[in-house]
This record gives C-alpha cells, sequence and structure tokens, in this order.
C-alpha cells in the first residue's frame, strides 16, 4: 500500500491538534526560532502538520511508531523533534509563549486599574 501525501490525506482532528487560533500565534514565530534545515529534498509536509504529530505524541505517550496514519510519517515527525529539541527551539519557543502571555496578562492588568 502507497504511504498518503500531505495532499492526498484529510487529516482528523485530534484533543492535541492546533486550533487555527493557536497556529495564527505559533506560525510567525517558527522562522526565527526553528533550525534551517539543510537543503535536501523538501519535506512536503507543513511545520503545523508535524507540530500536530508531535504534540499527538506528546499528549498521549504512544509510540511514534504509533502516530495515526493521518498525521506525517513517525519518521518525519520524530526526525523534526529531536533536531527541534537539539537546538533548543522547542524550549525557545515555549519561553517566547509565556513570554507574550505574561504581557497580556500585565497589560490586562493595566487596563484593569485604569478602569476602576
Amino acid at each position: 500500500m502507497k504511504a498518503p501525501t500531505p495532499s492526498t490525506l484529510v487529516a482528523m482532528v485530534y484533543s492535541s491538534s492546533l486550533t487555527d487560533a493557536e497556529w495564527e500565534i505559533l506560525e510567525p514565530l517558527l522562522p526565527q526560532i526553528l533550525p534551517q534545515k539543510k537543503r535536501t529534498r523538501p519535506c512536503g509536509w507543513t511545520k503545523r502538520q508535524i507540530l500536530d504529530g508531535i504534540f499527538y505524541q506528546l499528549k498521549n505517550g504512544c509510540n511514534w511508531e504509533d502516530l495515526p496514519k493521518d498525521l506525517p510519517p513517525y519518521s518525519t515527525v520524530h526526525w523534526h523533534h529531536k533536531q527541534w529539541r537539539a537546538a533548543g527551539a522547542i524550549e525557545m519557543l515555549m519561553q517566547t509563549l509565556h513570554e507574550q502571555v505574561r504581557e497580556q496578562v500585565k497589560k490586562a492588568q493595566v487596563e484593569d486599574v485604569n478602569h476602576h
């Protein structure tokens, strides 16, 4: 059986899948944070699809090989996870998101104080 390709696959939505709103926050951060892939063949899978695979595995604690077949191949997802983790990209992404949340909380507190 031929493996599905990104263009022929309709992915299921899992509880670990990024929502459109979450993706709008993450997508602009990725070019600055993720390491540049050496120019080999193009991946064919979007970073969102790969992140959905990583999040599925992390949330469900399954073996990489047990990722659902509508996600990118486990070897692709696992390879990216290892590369990004080794480069410190996952840590930087979490730190950046945390800083954004802290800024939003500060703004909300200032607005709340100004309205009272």
